[in-house]
């Protein structure tokens, strides 16, 4: 008996080990027989390395993605095989090989673009590269190549251009969804490289600390788009992309220099024979070196002002630098630092409407302009990993603003700031991001004495390409507080749908939800300028908003003419809108004017519904080519609880329209080029803006008589001419506002009269 059970033991062991061997060698056959296949992935035309090229073996499961340096490596097994490449903005490219037992094989592709219209690749929609033409909310690019031509010194004047876009003194204001705020809590969340570049005390935009002269291109999402971007999203976002190095170093260098001309109105010409020198330079260098990505840039801008006092000189250097390990495909960690400081004076309002008009306020409690010195210091670590079908992103920034100045109007705030994102390719149809973030704020100085807050958020999206209906959704829920004081948790939902009805036509539907926490400066500050007093209220809660679009794409080719055209509706609501408002908020035998001054409340609930009508392409003749964009926007911006005898007593119109907005813009630029020369035009039109504080209107000198004399609304016209001296030198001139015109964007505050600027771009 005990010779059987033994017996048995051994078949059992016997049997296991053959079973085990036959396994090993099926599966020891199989890895023998795979085939390495890899390659490099270019783009037909400029020969530059294309990362992020999918690679795809059709008769099997198995794919790979190009790294940064354009290469790829797939293992197969011997037989035959369609290869498939696939790029956004690229046409597919496919490949049939035989491979046979014991070789490898070196497949280079080089993908050919697909026409222009259809090249423009945005990344802000859903953080993931989509074609422009194909995401569901309205988006708008301007390019480095504009930015650059006209001789745009910051990103604030850049944007100007952009259909339905406008910036009233530094406030960012989309389709009429923000006013005017005097500098505090903006509405669009302005992004450099997908990270937010809001001051922690006032929770507003520092146009001129953005790299422009290191653009890649500028995105703009029109509409609320808090549930992927959280607070100050309630109006869209502005995100400014930097470029980095391709496989040819590049540097880049701009000097250019000008004047002011005189003014529409020769008596308002303070500065006499003298004549009022604008001059800087911009210059970028961009490199690979082996693994590691080096781009450093930086600006010098020194402007004499044509406001009497208003000057500025700033100084900026930047370095973005990215290494690409070589053994760990997919990871790369890099760090961005950025530095500024400029010295100046800020003009807020004028003496009078006459000879006054470009010289400052002074009142027997102080002058309004003050002298400033503001240092500006950002660092920003990353870490990503991109592998075949997931990726994974740490972004972290540290943002220091500290502005100096002689009228007790100092302060200090630092941002630290940190956000995971996980990206997931499901399949080939779904893309899932999923990420939290968080940042802490600390402030310190005259205007807010010592104050922090916190935000920290979670959000998740889904985005779906099936053939031709593109689908997204996505949810965030984030918590925010101010010196302890918590706000209630914000939830919020966007979602919407793009399909390709037809060719080249897009027809789409979005709605997405949007809030604001206070800032630190709407709830804390105090402070004035001369008799104005503004005062702090820390009762404010935050404001919430949706938007709902729908809109119509169009792109075309006939022959050598590629366009687009845009047509959308949409409607924005606000609940608890927060607006500063003209009161009796001081003590009125302590205080100022009895009392009297500014404070940021919630005002009630708002509407804005309007259409939008943008274009762009061009049109290519021989050796003349003809490139335009532009666009119209019409709004109605109402308050939907209006009450006539209370809200006439504080704004300037009888009627219920919001304050600070022109109900119709329109935008266009041309530039026509034959050979080495171009020639563009672009125009501005900004209606009257039929609303204003009342206390502007009635307690300045000069604004109501002046805006009775000016209200039929504005043209502004610029120009620009160039010259291509060799391949390496452009030369060009430069004329801002062309027929010298005179208009302001809010009350006292006349913008520059014409000026000319002469400009030399190498490119090596």
């Amino acid at each position: 008996m005990r010779t059987l059970v033994n017996y048995k033991k051994l078949n059992l062991k016997l049997v296991l080990f053959i079973l085990i061997a036959f396994i090993f060698n099926l599966r020891h056959n199989a890895i023998a027989q795979q085939i390495n296949i890899s390659g490099k992935i270019t783009d037909a035309i400029s020969g530059e390395s294309l990362p992020g090229v999918s690679v795809i073996a059709s008769n099997s499961n198995l794919g790979a993605i190009s790294g940064e340096n354009g290469n790829y490596k797939l293992e197969l097994n011997p037989g035959t095989h369609t290869i498939l490449f696939k790029s956004i903005g690229y046409a597919d490219a496919q490949r049939t090989i035989t491979l046979n037992e014991g070789q490898s094989l070196v497949l280079d592709q080089k993908m050919t673009p697909t026409q222009q219209e259809m090249q423009t690749i945005v990344v802000s929609a859903g953080k993931h590269e989509q074609k422009l033409e194909e995401v569901v909310v309205s988006m708008e690019v301007l390019k480095a190549s504009y930015i650059e031509s006209t001789n745009q010194t910051t990103l604030e004047t850049a944007v100007e251009q952009i259909p339905g876009v406008t910036v009233i003194d530094g406030q960012a204001n989309i389709r009429g969804g923000s006013g005017f705020s005097y500098g505090a809590g903006s509405r669009v969340l302005v992004l450099v490289d997908d990270l937010p570049m809001l001051a922690g005390d006032a929770s507003d935009a520092k146009w001129s600390f953005m790299p422009v002269e290191n653009i890649e291109q500028v995105e703009v999402i029109k509409g609320a788009s808090s549930a992927l971007f959280g607070s100050s999203a309630l109006n869209g976002v502005i995100n400014l992309r930097t470029a980095y190095p391709t496989d040819k170093p590049q540097t880049n260098v701009t000097l250019f220099s000008g004047f002011y001309d005189t003014p529409e109105r020769e008596e308002t010409k303070w500065w006499g024979t003298k004549t009022q020198m604008t001059n800087g330079v911009n210059f970028s260098h961009r490199r690979k070196f082996k693994q590691l990505d080096i781009v450093f840039g930086g600006q010098y801008f020194n402007d004499e002002g044509y406001r009497s006092g208003e000057t500025e000189e700033r100084y900026r250097g930047n370095l973005n630098l990215r290494y690409n390990f070589k053994k760990l495909k997919g990871f790369s960690v890099g760090c961005a630092l950025n530095a500024q400081q400029t010295k100046g004076g800020l003009f807020l309002l004028w003496d009078n409407d006459t000879t006054g008009a470009l010289v400052p306020l002074e009142t027997a409690n102080g002058n309004t302009l003050s002298n400033y010195t503001t240092t500006r210091v950002s660092v920003d670590p990353n870490i990503t990993y991109v592998g075949k079908h997931v990726s994974h992103k740490i972004r972290t920034r540290y943002f220091l603003t500290n502005n100096v100045n002689d009228t007790e109007q100092e302060a200090k705030s630092e941002i630290y700031y940190g956000e995971y994102l996980f990206q997931a390719k499901i399949k080939k149809y779904f893309t899932w991001s999923t990420g939290v973030n968080y940042s802490s704020s600390k402030v310190n100085g005259d205007l807010y004495e010592k104050q922090d807050g916190s935000n920290y958020a979670a959000y998740t999206q889904i985005d779906a390409d099936y053939k031709k209906l593109n689908v997204s959704a996505g949810f965030r829920v984030e918590q925010g507080e101010i010196s302890g004081k918590k706000f209630d948790a914000q939830n919020l939902f966007r979602a919407g749908a793009n399909y390709n009805i037809f060719k080249g036509t897009f027809l789409r539907a979005s709605y997405g939800q949007g809030f604001r926490f206070p800032s630190i400066a709407e709830k804390y500050i105090r402070t004035r300028v001369g008799d104005i007093v503004v005062y702090p209220n820390d009762s404010l809660v935050p404001e919430r908003g949706t938007s709902i679009e729908f809109g119509l794409r169009q792109n075309f080719k006939i022959k050598k003419f590629l366009g687009f055209v845009d047509v959308c509706y949409f409607i924005t609501e606000y609940t608890d809108m927060m607006e500063f408002t003209f009161g009796m908020y001081g003590k009125p035998f302590v205080d100022p004017l009895f009392g009297l001054g500014f404070k940021s409340r919630n005002i009630g609930n708002v509407k804005i519904t309007g259409y939008e009508i943008s274009t762009g392409g061009s049109i290519t003749f021989g050796k003349w080519k003809d490139a335009f964009m532009g666009g119209i926007t019409l709004i109605d911006p109402i308050q939907t609880d209006y009450i006539a005898a209370r809200d006439t007593q504080i704004n300037s119109a009888n009627t219920n329209v919001l304050k600070y907005r022109y109900k119709t813009l329109f935008k266009f630029d041309n530039e026509i080029s034959f050979k080495k020369y171009s020639l563009g035009v672009s125009c501005r039109y900004y209606s009257f803006m039929e609303n204003i504080d009342r206390a502007f209107s009635d307690g300045i000198v000069g604004v109501k008589k002046y805006r009775e004399a000016n209200n039929k609304g504005e043209w502004v016209f610029d120009s620009r001419f160039s010259f291509e001296v060799n391949k390496y030198l452009k030369v060009a001139v430069v004329i801002k506002n062309l027929f010298n015109n005179e208009y302001m964007t809010r009350p006292a505050d006349i913008q520059p009269p014409r000026s000319f600027n002469i400009q030399a771009s190498v490119k090596i």
